[in-house]
């Protein structure tokens, strides 16, 4: 893709990223069918994306300085790294190969351009960004940290960027899976309701 037309797309990514998100979670809970397992095992990874967006958050003091700290010092994204955990986590708990291969597009085609969007400014922004993106991968961790640093988790930084958002909104999303259960299983015969319980 030419280099105009990939920053066209990125500008359009970001300015679409929010709505298509609410348009897709109204898809999302239609295409789900949810069972206890697939909403603990979801769960689970709900809970670790959130911890990992909320860890990034306490760390980032946006457009002030280089976030090298925490898990920065893993990954030059967390934050988006922390919602592919959660996506992931969603996607098994709606226990739907739609929902998942939805995602999948989703974050490919337009989280993807937003990351080298924000990593282009970055990259003009703070000098030392070149040297820390030779040693720390976009997205999947590295293993151990790019550097020691004395700068801890900062609850001021995470209610400044309205993290908790982040757990009201998920913990809503699997409250509405679970109505959808308890509907299913009024609704369903005796057959469904043995695959709803496992």
């Amino acid at each position: 893709m030419p280099k105009e037309s990939s920053t066209t797309w990125q500008r359009i990514a970001r300015r679409i990223r929010v709505p298509v998100g609410f348009l897709f979670t109204a898809l999302y809970l239609w295409l789900a069918r949810p069972t206890w397992k697939s909403i603990l095992l979801g769960s689970i990874a709900v809970i670790a994306g959130i911890l990992v967006r909320a860890s990034a958050s306490g760390h980032l003091n946006k457009n002030e300085s280089l976030a090298t700290s925490g898990p920065y010092a893993y990954s030059r994204n967390p934050l988006y790294l922390g919602s592919l955990i959660l996506a992931l986590g969603f996607a098994v708990a709606a226990l739907s190969w739609c929902v998942a291969v939805l995602l999948a597009v989703i974050f490919a085609a337009i989280y993807m351009p937003v990351i080298q969007a924000e990593e282009t400014f970055l990259r003009t922004t703070f000098p030392q960004f070149a040297a820390y993106s030779r040693e720390v991968p976009r997205l999947i961790p590295r293993l151990t940290p790019f550097h020691r640093s004395d700068s801890g988790f900062s609850w001021e930084l995470f209610l400044k960027h309205r993290e908790y958002n982040a757990v009201l909104g998920s913990a809503t999303l699997i409250a509405a899976l679970i109505a959808k259960l308890f509907w299913n299983l009024h609704h369903s015969g005796p057959a469904m309701n043995f695959i709803f319980w496992h």
